[in-house]
């Protein structure tokens, strides 16, 4: 579906956002994608839509270069902002002029998505709330049908009730043929909607993967106290709500949340563990990059001779009855 190579891009001769970077999206999934601010996810959506340029290297959706903006390209690509600018026209008269773009749209989906947002299709958006043209939008978005949806910030503006509304209807209308990108600092509005993850830091990708893999390699649960084996905690009731290694191959609930936070403070470890290739070598154990981590004396990394510190190989307490965030 997506092929990203070396792809940089800056805005003027010394904003650089994106350097050298490299990523694929396949169809079938809904991704969630997560980043601090100004790391470039609204440019890297705008980049798929082929309303940004690559400065270097090169982006295929579906064999094609968005850059080109060819018309068997655009009718088959939607993407919604996070500011919409409200026309003067209701949603009957929208897609009467915009809806021939989109050889897909189905304009049965259509009236079923307005009746579910509990929206009239008569008033003009211009004179509706920012929620109501949101959900307008998002209901002319998932009639189009396109293979590729590109989602900027979908859930800022709505209620409680919408929200779920959304959830449901993008469930819905996903398909093995679709590929659906959600930028989002809403992560617990879509924790049971997104998945795979991709976190983007500053010219690079930390993480690109499918919460199976990810709860594979890491437990999300609660510790009676701290530990420097913790690649992330917070204080909860019971103890603490911890990030750390699945050494023991529990399969616990991946807390989208605390897997951002615990990827933004180990950057290098995140990388080594799910981006760069295992032709490298065999991962490291626990013990082995712990101890890689003091070495390169990353942000929170371990330090021995704390009281609260563990042999190597010694199990830890942890309690995922009410932890399984």
């Amino acid at each position: 579906m997506i092929e990203i190579k070396n792809l940089s891009f800056r805005y003027g001769k010394h904003q650089t956002v994106f350097d050298q970077l490299d990523m694929e999206m396949k169809a079938g999934y809904i991704y969630g994608l997560l980043g601090e601010n100004g790391v470039g996810k609204t440019t890297l959506l705008r980049l798929l839509a082929g309303l940004r340029f690559p400065s270097e290297g090169s982006i295929h959706v579906n064999g094609m270069e968005p850059r080109k903006r060819q018309a068997s390209f655009l009718q088959d690509v939607y993407y919604l902002p996070e500011v919409i600018d409200p026309v003067a026209l209701s949603m009957n008269e929208y897609v009467k002029i915009y809806a021939p773009f989109y050889p897909a749209f189905d304009h049965g989906q259509f009236a079923h998505y307005i009746s579910e947002f509990g929206l009239n299709p008569s008033k003009k958006l211009s004179q509706s709330s920012h929620g109501q043209q949101k959900k307008a939008m998002m209901s002319f978005a998932l009639a189009c049908n396109t293979k590729l949806l590109l989602l900027d910030e979908p859930t800022n503006g709505m209620d409680i009730p919408s929200k779920g509304i959304f959830r449901r209807l993008i469930s819905q209308s996903a398909t093995d043929e679709k590929c659906f990108i959600i930028s989002t600092h809403q992560v617990r509005d879509l924790e049971n909607l997104i998945d795979p993850i991709v976190i983007l830091e500053h010219n690079q990708v930390l993480l690109n993967n499918s919460i199976e893999e990810i709860s594979r390699k890491l437990w999300f649960g609660i510790h009676p106290q701290k530990s420097d084996k913790d690649l992330y905690r917070e204080e909860s009731i019971g103890g603490y709500s911890v990030v750390s290694f699945n050494d023991e191959g529990e399969e616990t609930r991946v807390n989208i949340e605390m897997l951002f936070n615990a990827a933004i403070q180990n950057k290098e470890l995140f990388k080594r563990l799910f981006i760069e290739k295992q032709e490298s070598g065999p991962r490291l154990s626990f013990t082995e990059e712990m101890e890689r981590r003091i070495g390169n004396g990353e942000p929170g990394s371990a330090r021995p001779g704390t009281e609260n510190a563990r042999h190597p190989g010694e199990q830890s307490p942890r309690n995922t009855e009410n932890g399984n965030l």
